[in-house]
């Protein structure tokens, strides 16, 4: 885990900390990925196997069939959910730069590729991070003061999810169920909100034995072969993400404790920078965008460096000192 955090913090010194083009270069590289995962989604259609199933070329790939159209995408990446959380932040500033006349980094067809690849996922994280992208510009641009007209907007994509995108109903409503205490039904309750449950279940009880250091990195394994409610299951599936509790929160709980938790809620709240109209700049955009990758993560990703993940932590730690040093220098010149 350190090695991984100290190469993405020695690509940021080889850049000169220029967080701008770095995550410029990971605005391309969303765009990219979604241009291939538009591929599949045509492929698909037309029934060009070759263009949607890219076993051949991918090692532990595979396609994940249902969503409204019989396919959802996953691009270069080995699930879904993997492609919602990983192009998370640059479907914020896709949205930002479609309702605003000043773009950042991607044109109108790059951005609407990158949103429809995002939507056609029908990843139930994805649309988690619909409604972060919404609130957050919200916060940003001073929205919450018409909260009359932000709550209704709210409700009806919830809603329209809801009714028109199986994946994200049943999950919905299967975390919902076992989180208000209801019993797992099999072949009725979703498989992935079961495993979400099962590791809360057994972080909740590694926490509760070192509520402030946690049990250590990599605990929470041992963990899960001792306090797992699916171990004596006769179906196989349902004691998946052992490894990483399926979520980076429940994951951080288990093995760093109160200390753990704290360092990340730190880091969150402190390095986070808003729109500021009197210093109007990109960080404000980079900041909110990155923040909604770690809150996905957070709730749903429990590896500490899938993905890249250490690098836009790195990111955004360096995003608000280039933010600080902004001001600074806006205020000498201003003086």
């Amino acid at each position: 885990m350190f090695l991984a955090y100290l190469f993405y913090y020695y690509i940021v010194i080889d850049f000169k900390f220029n967080i701008k083009l770095l995550f410029k270069w990971y605005l391309k590289g969303a765009y990219v990925v979604c241009l291939i995962g538009l591929v599949q989604f045509i492929s698909y259609q037309i029934g060009f196997e070759p263009g949607y199933n890219l076993f051949y070329i991918l090692n532990k790939w595979r396609v994940i069939y249902g969503g409204n159209f019989g396919i959802r995408l996953n691009s270069v990446f080995s699930e879904p959910t993997y492609l919602a959380s990983t192009i998370s932040s640059a479907f914020f500033v896709c949205i930002y730069n479609l309702f605003s006349k000043e773009k950042f980094h991607l044109t109108n067809f790059q951005s609407l590729v990158i949103v429809l690849v995002y939507l056609l996922s029908f990843s139930g994280l994805g649309q988690v991070g619909v409604f972060l992208t919404l609130i957050f510009l919200g916060i940003s641009f001073g929205l919450i003061r018409y909260i009359v007209i932000l709550v209704p907007v709210v409700i009806i994509a919830f809603n329209f999810l809801y009714n028109n995108v199986n994946e994200f109903k049943t999950r919905y409503d299967g975390t919902i169920s076992l989180f208000s205490g209801e019993e797992f039904v099999l072949g009725t309750t979703h498989g992935s909100s079961y495993i979400l449950y099962n590791n809360y279940t057994v972080a909740l009880k590694n926490f509760t034995n070192n509520p402030l250091f946690g049990g250590g990195l990599g605990s929470h394994v041992s963990a899960f072969d001792k306090y797992s409610l699916a171990k004596n299951f006769m179906v196989k599936g349902f004691d998946y993400n052992g490894q990483d509790a399926s979520s980076m929160f429940l994951r951080l709980m288990s093995e760093t404790g109160l200390f753990g938790l704290s360092v990340f809620l730190i880091i969150m709240i402190k390095c986070y920078v808003k729109r500021n109209s009197n210093y109007l700049s990109y960080h404000w955009l980079v900041s909110n965008a990155i923040l909604i990758m770690i809150l996905l993560n957070l709730f749903r990703q429990g590896h500490y460096f899938l993905n890249g993940f250490p690098f836009f932590v790195i990111l955004y730690y360096y995003n608000a000192a280039s933010y600080k040093n902004y001001v600074e220098e806006q205020k000498l010149l201003n003086s």
